[in-house]
């Protein structure tokens, strides 16, 4: 190993105990050399998006992977760290079950659950009693309710129109709850839920919801361009490459149509 390499692994090694809160595994495997050298001694380290950020993508996509012990890590390093709060932490969770599926997020919330416990016993206190859940800040009047749904769809995705009400999928799931309440939750911040989300719809290759959820990302200004690079990058570390060349392909498309799309608003 030369100067450089051995400084790159150190450098790598420094990281991975700052981001996983516990010392880096002693593993000289090709696989756990690169994690070592690349993804901490890289990728972690990066400017642009900050460590909190990285903590929402890379919990998505572990939680997506049915990665039992990374999951279980990042789940820890994340609260142990401070980075994300317990509340955050549960409302993510629910925020992945929308666009992940509520059986990866069953065991996620397992999870979760689990390394809360490990990290006070770890500390020598017992669990605090769960907070409360936050309180509903959307109407429980169905008509009104769906009224919200709309709006908040229109608003969050970018785009002058919502779905119509007459099926259960549009009506009920992402009218009523998705965007009439899930979107409104007030535990965890619009930013962080748009990081969940882009990874979630890039790591099951939804054209369309790739598309819109990109778009609106960007429109929004939620997140910037330069982020959402990152956000590809670090993507493609915890769920492959090719998937991320194709989210990362839409961020450049959307990118333009955005900046189009701004040119056209401030000539008119």
């Amino acid at each position: 190993m030369t100067a450089v390499d051995s400084d790159r692994r150190e450098r790598g090694r420094r990281s991975f105990a700052d981001v996983m809160t516990f010392p880096a595994p002693d593993d000289a495997t090709p696989a756990g050399s690169g994690l070592i050298d690349f993804v901490y001694g890289e990728i972690w380290s990066r400017p642009i998006l900050s460590r909190r950020d990285r903590r929402f993508v890379t919990l998505a996509c572990v939680a997506a992977a049915d990665a039992e012990a990374p999951l279980r890590d990042h789940v820890y390093a994340a609260l142990n760290s401070g980075d994300v709060s317990i509340v955050e932490m549960r409302e993510a969770v629910l925020h992945f079950a929308v666009y992940a599926g509520w059986p990866k997020a069953s065991w996620f919330n397992m999870v979760v659950d689990e390394q809360w416990e490990r990290i006070h016993r770890d500390r020598g206190q017992s669990p605090p009693p769960p907070e409360p859940l936050l309180p509903l800040i959307t109407p429980s009047d169905p008509e009104v309710r769906l009224l919200v749904g709309e709006q908040s769809f229109r608003e969050i995705n970018c785009i002058p129109y919502a779905p119509i009400r007459d099926n259960p999928y549009s009506g009920a799931g992402i009218l009523n709850f998705v965007f009439g309440e899930m979107w409104l939750r007030p535990g965890l911040g619009m930013k962080e839920r748009r990081l969940i989300t882009v990874a979630c719809v890039a790591l099951q290759d939804t054209l369309i919801p790739i598309i819109s959820h990109v778009y609106a990302a960007l429109k929004s200004r939620d997140v910037s361009f330069d982020e959402m690079k990152e956000l590809a990058l670090h993507f493609a570390a915890y769920y492959g490459w090719p998937k991320a060349s194709h989210l990362d392909q839409v961020i450049d498309e959307q990118h333009q149509r955005v900046l189009e799309e701004w040119r056209a608003e401030a000539a008119g």
